[in-house]
């Protein structure tokens, strides 16, 4: 989609049009688009249509109900921030004070329009003419066009003392390719502009890959993690007042229960700590703990480990062993019936013993693949079993278990 379609369907009739592509859509995209032109919709205004209502259907996930009246690009709704996130985090600057907050490189604008929602004044900026275009106009499909303004233009020139906040999630993919950065130094706005925004303004959150190293997590800011059904979705780094703990793992449960209007509510879980603590060591014992990621990420491991009564059995691997199952929404827990040095041979014939057709297999510092060994185990029975390859005291191991209910 270029500007000038993104206006015509931003008119009446391009309206018209996108009710039409939504009735056509879902099954052969070029019956869909034959369908259009036989109305006498523009090939090329037709094609903008279809595609928005494929990326709306796939925006649902994210969004919500919200996402039947946004404007969206492949690669932007790739990189927005699920709405349930967004609106935790807003939350949490309008508790902060922030009353006023740049979003720069706000991308479609999923983040801005959930603290526009919030109660705070949005200024945002984004480099793309198309997609600040696109966050404008969902800023006025969601009734916040005067709460939520954007400008094409760099982030780097915006004033800063115009707002008591920042948000800032710099581009992570190159443009045109749509390949991943991994180095920060490559970002856009560059690692140094945006670890030094809070020294302009206090009151700043980044939004990062969850891969991020710890070692550039600046000095005194809280580093989040943040996970949707066991799904790790971003960190984030908390500066200035905003920051309360070293590390924070939050744990978002059940999906993205999202209203018409986009605001999200969800059951949350949040462990922290300082992300520095090493857990015990100690032996297998009757049940798994496997942490979720956000907690993994966090380096928090230690800390649930406390809280469950658990130790490692390997100190490079994440798994807890505990004697008792002790329900936890940060780790799944499973009980361990048998615990064997790797061998394909006596695995095999331990599952045809139990009558095991099904395997779940989960791993963790074992260069296995999971589905070469479904293969190489040619099992044929009706049971079901979990199995979780791993270490244990440096040695090659292999669990095998049940879920724990609940």
């Amino acid at each position: 989609m270029d500007l000038e379609q993104l206006a015509a369907l931003r008119t009446p009739e391009g309206s018209a049009v996108l009710d039409a592509a939504a009735r056509v859509a879902g099954g052969d995209p070029l019956t869909a688009a034959a369908a259009l032109r036989s109305a006498g919709v523009p090939a090329g205004l037709g094609a903008a249509a279809l595609t928005q209502t494929e990326l709306r259907r796939r925006a649902v996930g994210k969004f919500g109900p919200a996402a039947a009246g946004m404007f969206l690009t492949r690669a932007g709704l790739e990189q927005a921030t699920r709405g349930v996130v967004a609106a935790r985090r807003a939350a949490r600057l309008h508790a902060a004070g922030v009353t006023r907050l740049a979003d720069l490189g706000c991308g479609l604008g999923a983040d801005a329009l959930a603290a526009a929602r919030a109660g705070i004044r949005v200024h945002g900026v984004e480099a793309d003419p198309l997609t600040a275009a696109l966050a404008a106009a969902n800023a006025e499909a969601a009734g916040l066009a005067e709460v939520f303004t954007v400008e094409c233009g760099d982030a780097t020139a915006f004033d800063l003392s115009t707002v008591d906040g920042v948000f800032c999630d710099p581009a992570r993919r190159r443009a045109g390719s749509g390949r991943r950065i991994f180095d920060p130094n490559s970002y856009s706005p560059p690692w140094d502009f945006v670890t030094a925004l809070a020294e302009r303004v206090p009151r700043t959150v980044v939004k990062v890959a969850p891969g991020l190293d710890h070692a550039l997590i600046p000095a005194g800011a809280e580093a989040e993690w943040v996970s949707v059904d066991g799904d790790l979705v971003e960190a984030a780094l908390w500066c200035g007042p905003l920051a309360e703990v070293p590390r924070r793992a939050t744990v978002l449960k059940e999906g993205p229960l999202l209203n018409a209007s986009g605001r999200g509510r969800a059951p949350c879980y949040q462990l922290t700590g300082s992300g520095d603590v090493e857990a015990t060591v100690g032996p297998v014992r009757r049940y798994l703990y496997d942490p979720d990621p956000a907690v993994v990420r966090a380096h928090l491991v230690a800390e649930l480990a406390d809280q469950l009564g658990a130790t490692i059995a390997d100190p490079s691997i994440a798994y807890l062993y505990a004697d008792t199952p002790t329900a936890t929404p940060f780790a799944r827990c499973l009980e361990i019936t048998d615990v064997l040095a790797f061998s394909l041979k006596r695995l095999r014939a331990l599952l045809r013993e139990r009558g095991v057709g099904r395997v779940e297999i989960l791993k963790r510092g074992s260069a296995l693949e999971p589905e070469k060994l479904r293969r190489d185990l040619r099992l044929s029975g009706t049971g079901a079993a979990s199995l979780v390859l791993t270490r244990v005291a440096g040695a090659p191991t292999v669990l095998v278990c049940r879920p724990v209910d609940g």
